[in-house]
């Protein structure tokens, strides 16, 4: 399958129609929002395209980015939100609504299975394989084309797994409860900045 990779420095550029429906991902120099920074904003439409969103991590100007993920009218699909969403609020301090989470949306939808990975998810409803060989690689310097491939295909087969769950929520009638849970999203990111990363439903 082609993909129509577009490396952008800085930004996206000023005259890109992107729709209402995208799907993204992000990649960091680690796990540690502290201590590691944002570098990749990766977005796509679902037509085998990737926008990848080089960030200058000095400065973290990208308004026309920054304007698309804070546009309130632009549905946005991530796998594991909660993280990519995270380090966006630290780095590029915006709020995102309109969001959704294959990720969250599997472990409601899918009872049938303890795997909700992307490589699962892309697995069960593409019938395709990927590599995550490289999702502990170095991506705040030059990008291989092979780290490129692998950022690519983080977003790309996002579309149709969000359809695929939304599916299987709706005839399991599972869907309003997952429109409950997504809700608390936000405030579980504010959570995580707030350093309470333990799960505040426990005894």
């Amino acid at each position: 399958m082609r993909i129509d990779i577009n490396l952008h420095n800085e930004d996206l550029p000023d005259d890109l129609g992107l729709g209402d429906k995208i799907a993204i991902d992000c990649e960091f120099m680690g796990l540690n929002v502290e201590r590691d920074k944002l570098c990749l904003v990766q977005i796509s439409t679902g037509k085998n395209d990737a926008h990848i969103v080089r960030l200058n991590r000095n400065t973290y100007n990208s308004p026309n980015l920054k304007k698309v993920l804070s546009n309130k009218k632009i549905n946005k699909v991530f796998h594991y939100a909660r993280a990519d969403l995270l380090f966006i609020k630290k780095y590029l301090e915006i709020d995102i609504d309109n969001v959704d989470c294959t990720k969250i949306m599997s472990k409601i939808a899918r009872s049938y299975s303890d795997k909700h990975g992307l490589k699962d998810l892309i697995r069960e409803f593409t019938g395709s394989e990927i590599s995550k060989n490289l999702q502990s690689s170095d991506f705040g310097g030059e990008l291989s084309e092979k780290q490129l491939q692998y950022c690519a295909k983080d977003v790309i087969y996002l579309h149709k797994i969000f359809n695929s769950l939304k599916n299987i929520l709706v005839r399991e009638n599972r869907y309003e409860i997952y429109t409950e849970t997504i809700k608390f999203l936000k405030t579980r990111v504010n959570l995580d900045l707030a350093s309470y990363h333990d799960d505040i439903w426990a005894h």
